[in-house]
């Protein structure tokens, strides 16, 4: 057996067993995919990025404070390792989805048809269309999307005129990438929403939904607004080819309603909350997906399926290693750190904060984004805040509002900062640099767009 395959056939094990102790309730389980997970991380020795071996010093660092001061160490480190099981079978689970994606003609087709767009409709069709295949996709979309612009938008294709070539490369990636930020805030299934939900028991997606659906509705209305009227409006040489259907497009929305129904399925029937059924509908899912596409192989496809994704789970959950670890050690540090930070002891910074009241949203949504400038990864800050601000006592400051403030300035991050991933990719693709695409190709974006939301987050609990 090869060391990938011995890797993958961990962090399997990890999901499976953290599946089940979230079904049954049961510390066994849990028990044994803590085990799987620390062996799992000193199998990725040599192999991590650097914020990921930092997030795990960090960790380490923060154990050690635990044994130190906490009252009950041992139980405040397993429920703490538990957090990290959870994102990690989280990453998983949504990661399974990519498999059936990625072969998939009808994915192909939305893309081609997407890219080949009149000028006038491209941006908000490629913006909606990337953020409804990066709630399946996640960043995978952004590779498939930016290799499909990048093939597509030829000199040829711009009529021999290269500032045209150059302008669409910059309206097209941006499209690509503010949509891909919005994915997270439109879905239920996304990471956001996990951090979020299971940080804060009492609160539903419903809860958040009015919240990050409007301010997810001002991010598009702005991106397409700038996109417009920033242009620029060649005039075609020629008669242009008509616009391809998209109704490929169409049949893809009913795909994924049809898997995010499940997941609201399975919440109902097993009265879980939102982020477990998550975790149970994206496999179901994917298998459902895959046994499809292979269902002229007999007995439904089921046999084939299964076949399939034993062979394929190292080829897509080995490069996955990074993000396991930094959204697991994440959810590790902001469980610890909630636990070990005395409120009592913040007494001016309280008093400066419950006079803020509401405002606080905004103020947590810009620290998202401003740490993120800097290097911080927004899963890192988001998961410190969404646990510490809800046990501060200020008037006027919901859960709801809280929740829904830093995902937005994740979202925001996800588009300015470029030290994100998101950011690093496009680069990549268009050999342009992260901070020109960040700080120059989105100024006027952010400009406008950080004024509304920090409006819309103090006007929108009244």
């Amino acid at each position: 057996m090869t060391a990938a395959r011995q890797r993958t056939g961990l962090l399997a094990l990890v999901t499976l067993a953290t599946l089940a102790h979230l079904v049954s309730g049961s510390i066994v389980p849990q028990a044994v995919g803590v085990l799987a997970l620390l062996a799992y991380l000193v199998s990725l020795r040599g192999r991590l990025t650097a914020i990921a071996r930092a997030l795990l010093v960090a960790a380490a660092v923060m154990t050690l404070a635990a044994l130190w001061h906490a009252d009950a160490p041992g139980r405040l480190l397993f429920e703490a390792a538990g957090r990290f099981a959870f994102f990690a079978t989280f990453v998983v689970a949504l990661s399974l989805l990519r498999l059936p994606a990625y072969r998939s003609r009808l994915v192909r087709r939305c893309g081609r048809a997407m890219l080949l767009q009149p000028p006038g409709r491209r941006y908000p069709i490629l913006s909606i269309g990337s953020a409804l295949f990066g709630v399946i996709l996640n960043i995978g979309v952004l590779n498939l999307f930016a290799a499909m612009i990048e093939k597509s938008n030829t000199l040829v294709a711009a009529q021999g005129r290269a500032w045209v070539q150059q302008a669409r490369q910059r309206r097209m990636m941006l499209a690509l990438l503010r949509g891909f930020a919005l994915a997270p805030l439109i879905s239920p299934m996304g990471i956001g929403v996990a951090v979020v939900l299971s940080n804060l028991p009492e609160l539903r997606w419903l809860d958040l939904a009015p919240y990050v659906i409007g301010a997810a509705l001002v991010i598009f209305l702005v991106g397409w607004g700038i996109d417009h009227f920033t242009g620029p409006h060649p005039v075609a040489r020629k008669a242009a080819l008509p616009a391809p259907s998209l109704a490929p497009l169409g049949r893809f929305c009913l795909l994924l309603v049809g898997i995010v129904s499940l997941v609201f399925l399975l919440a109902w029937a097993l009265d879980v909350r939102l982020p477990i059924a998550a975790l149970l509908g994206a496999p179901l899912g994917a298998l459902a997906w895959l046994a499809w596409q292979r269902r002229r192989l007999g007995a439904l496809g089921i046999p084939a399926a299964f076949v399939s994704l034993q062979r394929q789970l190292p080829w897509l959950l080995t490069p996955s290693a990074n993000e396991v670890v930094v959204l697991g050690a994440a959810g590790y540090l902001g469980h610890l750190c909630v636990s070990l930070i005395d409120v009592e002891s913040l007494g001016p910074l309280m008093a400066l904060l419950g006079s803020l009241g509401a405002a606080n949203a905004v103020l947590a949504m810009l620290m998202v984004v401003v740490l993120a400038q800097v290097g911080i990864n927004p899963i890192v800050t988001v998961t410190l805040l969404v646990g510490l601000l809800p046990t501060l006592p200020i008037d006027g400051l919901s859960p709801a509002i809280t929740g829904a403030s830093l995902m937005v300035g994740w979202a925001l991050a996800l588009m300015s900062s470029p030290m994100t991933a998101s950011m690093l990719i496009l680069s990549r693709f268009t050999g342009v640099a992260s901070t020109r695409i960040g700080y120059r190709w989105n100024a006027r974006f952010l400009l406008a767009c950080i004024p509304l939301l920090s409006a819309w987050f103090l006007i929108a609990p009244w």
